[in-house]
């Protein structure tokens, strides 16, 4: 199933604060997801595979590496935890990076809120914005992620543009 995304990616070294600003707002704590994202050596675009406790997808997507809010296209579908679609897509594709985080996640309306920590990377927060059926559109989702960024008081030099999967290849000098 595909839907429109818009997010935002910062580094936050005070998770407390967005925890208590999610909590006075009455976001709905999904919990702690410990997720292991596999991604791998796709033709274009990014595809994962999350194995968590919580959230298990094979993911594709394509978005712009840029500061502040973002959109992406993306298409998941539930994983069931086999191994044998991990080894074919290992074997088909190849691994590009892992990468391995705890995340709380959070939930208003149609925002998800996640609270990450990213092993090898430091702590960080995202803000997407979902559009499942293509009610709400590009422009409420960019004006939900501006909100959210502004409440939070995430400064413009913590905003992110690479995803954590670049982050990590680039530490490791690819």
């Amino acid at each position: 199933m595909g839907h429109l995304n818009v997010e935002i990616k910062a580094r936050c070294d005070n998770h407390e604060a967005i925890r208590k600003i999610l909590l006075e707002r009455g976001a709905d704590y999904i919990g702690l997801d410990h997720q292991v994202d596999t991604y791998f050596k796709a033709p274009r675009g990014r595809l994962k595979l999350r194995e968590g406790n919580i959230e298990n997808f094979l993911i594709f997507y394509e978005r712009e590496n840029q500061e502040g809010p973002k959109q992406s296209n993306v298409i998941t579908h539930r994983y069931n935890g086999e191994q044998s679609l991990k080894e074919m897509l290992t074997r088909m594709f190849g691994v590009l990076v892992v990468v391995d985080k705890k995340r709380e996640i959070y939930f208003i309306d149609n925002v998800k809120f996640h609270i990450d920590v990213v092993q090898g990377l430091g702590n960080f927060v995202e803000i997407e914005a979902i559009d499942r059926d293509g009610t709400i559109g590009r422009d409420t989702l960019y004006e939900q992620c501006q909100q959210y960024l502004k409440l939070f008081q995430i400064a413009k030099k913590d905003l992110l543009a690479m995803s954590y999967s670049d982050m990590l290849l680039l530490q490791k000098g690819f």
